[in-house]
């Protein structure tokens, strides 16, 4: 289970910014004293035509509101309604260009388009609208029914697109999140690695550790094939997306549900009260377990129904996938720095390929992984292996959606098992956790760069491109300093004789 766990886990190691289209903001203003304003989301096609950055350059219209029409007729409109007004008419069978048009000959300055379906971007022929000078933008229905009750029928309003601001505080929060589990991760793992010792002492508790302990060692050979599958994995996703998605959901649902028991066990286990047992199995099981393991499955349950409610669901989200990753940070050990070094080393790797190199190869120019991440061919389903944060800065885009920055579990948990197994090392030669701060604030500092990278190029980054090199050349050098190169590089006698 936990090899396969993080495979999938694997398969999306990307850190993408927001999605973002032609997203604008119509900025509606009411005659009353004092005037009462308010924002709504619209969408534009930036190819057609351009808007001010702000409201400063921006000209008001007055608003005429014409949604009893779909305007696909001159006649539709009585001569002189529409003269340099802003005017706005429900979605019907005619183009964008049709409607443009007629506006446009009938005085119109502004053209808003209500739709009561969702709002889709504005696609037409650009060589049509050369002959088009007034703004063209899409709005939703409910939001014009909403700016009559709310500022009444007097209504003034002008269109602009802010820029998105090159920093957006959920960053802070994705890294804050992603640094924290690293650390939480390597040092439970540490802290497992220290009561096996504690057990060699002991041989009448050896086997009893034994049985307990539910680890995977990666050996070399197990990383190359690792690695292969992951590539044949994603691979299938491109191509079968529609229906492997719900295979992902259902693991991801079940995987999370026990890390987060393990998580919280670890904790319970340190509370000496309500520690009242049942006889189940001829075996004695705490009652807090119990009520903890019910807990654990409908918190994954529930996100698994309402998945889709971007307002709250990526809280859930987000606490299970922390306790995904936490718990396999701890679970699955690597032996010794060359397997992390060759793991490390083949999924960078992965992640360059299949975002960099695969554009070249795929029909449509875009990369495998960034369509998958996505969700190909306009798939709404999306595969849960990130942690998500809202965007926190007010822009076009948070008022017309909720996007999302996102960091794949791949580029917390591949980088934490290096930074696990530095921390298994320190335990191992009592080196004072040196090996586990030095590659912790490594693993911090690949982060900030990406956020670097991903802000400058404004698109999505491979985040092992930067997190592989930073953490592997850090542990590196502080093992060629303290002159442990060869130990740290083989392993310890430890793991060697006592790991399955």
């Amino acid at each position: 289970m936990g090899a396969a766990a993080l495979l999938w886990a694997a398969l999306w190691a990307l850190l993408l910014p927001p999605v973002t289209a032609d997203e604008g903001i119509l900025h509606a203003s009411g005659n009353g004293m004092p005037p009462v304003t308010k924002d709504y989301c619209i969408i534009y096609n930036s190819n057609w035509m351009s808007l001010p950055k702000s409201l400063d350059n921006a000209t008001f219209r007055a608003l005429e509101n014409l949604t009893s029409t779909v305007l696909c007729n001159s006649s539709e409109v009585p001569s002189g309604l529409m003269k340099d007004k802003a005017v706005v008419v429900m979605r019907g069978n005619c183009t964008f260009l049709e409607k443009a048009r007629i506006a446009q000959s009938s005085g119109a300055k502004m053209l808003l388009i209500a739709s009561k379906p969702r709002l889709s971007p504005l696609s037409d022929n650009k060589t049509d609208f050369e002959d088009v000078t007034l703004p063209v933008a899409l709005i939703r229905y409910s939001d014009i029914v909403d700016m009559q009750l709310m500022l009444g029928n007097e209504v003034n309003v002008t269109l602009y697109s802010p820029p998105l601001p090159e920093f957006d505080c959920s960053m802070v929060v994705i890294f804050l999140i992603a640094v924290f589990t690293v650390a939480l991760g390597g040092y439970w793992s540490g802290v497992a690695e220290l009561e096996n010792l504690k057990a060699i002492a002991s041989p009448g508790e050896r086997e009893t550790r034994r049985k307990k302990e539910e680890n995977v060692t990666f050996t070399p050979v197990t990383v190359i094939l690792f690695v292969v599958i992951c590539c044949v994995m994603l691979v299938l996703l491109y191509f079968f997306y529609k229906w492997l998605v719900y295979v992902i959901i259902s693991v991801f649902c079940l995987a999370s549900a026990m890390s987060l028991y393990n998580c919280l066990a670890a904790l319970i286990a340190e509370i000496p009260f309500g520690q009242c047992r049942i006889a189940c199995c001829n075996k004695n099981i705490e009652v807090r377990l119990i009520f903890l393991a019910i807990f654990c499955i409908a918190a994954a349950v529930v996100w698994a129904v309402f998945r889709n409610e971007d307002r709250w669901a990526w809280i859930l989200q987000d606490i299970l996938g922390v306790a995904f990753c936490l718990n396999f940070i701890k679970t699955l050990k690597m032996p010794n720095f060359k397997s992390c070094v060759i793991l490390l080393g083949l999924l960078l790797l992965y992640d360059v390929f299949f975002v960099f190199i695969t554009p070249f190869i795929t029909k449509n120019g875009a990369s495998i992984m960034v369509e998958v991440a996505a969700g190909p061919f306009g798939n709404s389903e999306k595969l849960p292996v990130v942690i998500r944060v809202p965007r926190l800065e007010y822009s076009a885009s948070t008022l017309c959606d909720m996007p999302f920055s996102l960091l794949g579990f791949g580029d917390i948990i591949v980088p934490g098992l290096l930074v696990a197994y530095c921390r298994r090392f320190d335990v191992q030669t009592s080196s004072s956790s040196v090996y586990y701060v030095s590659c912790t604030i490594a693993y911090a500092i690949g982060m900030v760069l990406t956020f670097v990278v991903l802000a400058l190029m404004k698109m999505g980054q491979p985040a092992l491109l930067y997190l592989v090199p930073c953490t592997l050349i850090t542990s590196s050098l502080v093992a060629w300093r303290r002159k442990e190169m060869k130990k740290f590089w083989k392993g310890s006698s430890y793991q060697v004789g006592w790991m399955p």
